[in-house]
């Protein structure tokens, strides 16, 4: 009886095992990427991959996204963006058990936000700032340089977005047969 009550107040605990593995994959995934870059590039050096549209180049980004309050003192920087990081992975683990199973979208976005939010709060932790190396431009015009952990939140978001504009539709019953 117990353990239905706790099912039915947080129907995402089932998924918790899906949620752990995914976002440790993508910790993972998200470290070992930024270990090779920060093991072969030196800060500020690039290597082209797709010349004219995309490097990797190895940037350190002190700020939030897009270098958001870099140029605030470093150690309060680290103390806000750690204390946020912190905090957003208790929501995000909080909505997700309260997420059911049936919000698909949703369940997977927040794995996917929850898990970048960890590689990213990892890098503030060793750093002081994150570690990127994805740099898309056109000519002299770049995007901002961003990591495997900056598009597993861009996609998360993206899917709860669309769980939130786009809600699955019940489909309806069928019918009972005449006997």
């Amino acid at each position: 009886m117990r353990r239905r009550a706790l099912r039915d107040r947080f129907p995402g605990l089932a998924g918790l095992p899906r949620l752990l593995c995914t976002a440790g994959g993508l910790l993972v995934i998200d470290q070992a990427t930024k270990a090779l870059v920060l093991a072969g590039l030196a800060p500020g050096e690039s290597l082209p991959v797709i010349a004219g549209f995309f490097d990797l180049t190895h940037v350190r980004n002190p700020g939030g996204a897009f270098g958001f309050l870099q140029q605030l003192d470093p150690a309060w920087r680290l103390t806000l963006f750690a204390a946020a990081s912190i905090a957003a992975v208790f929501v995000l683990l909080a909505l997700y058990l309260q997420t059911p199973s049936s919000q698909r979208r949703l369940s997977w976005g927040l794995t996917l936000v929850f898990g970048g939010a960890l590689g990213n709060l990892v890098d503030r932790f060793r750093f002081g700032e994150v570690v990127d190396f994805l740099d898309f431009y056109v000519g002299r015009w770049h995007w901002p340089a961003f990591n495997v952990a900056d598009s597993a939140i861009t996609v998360g978001v993206g899917l709860c977005a669309l769980q939130l504009f786009f809600p699955a539709r019940k489909r309806p019953a069928p019918p009972p047969e005449a006997p």
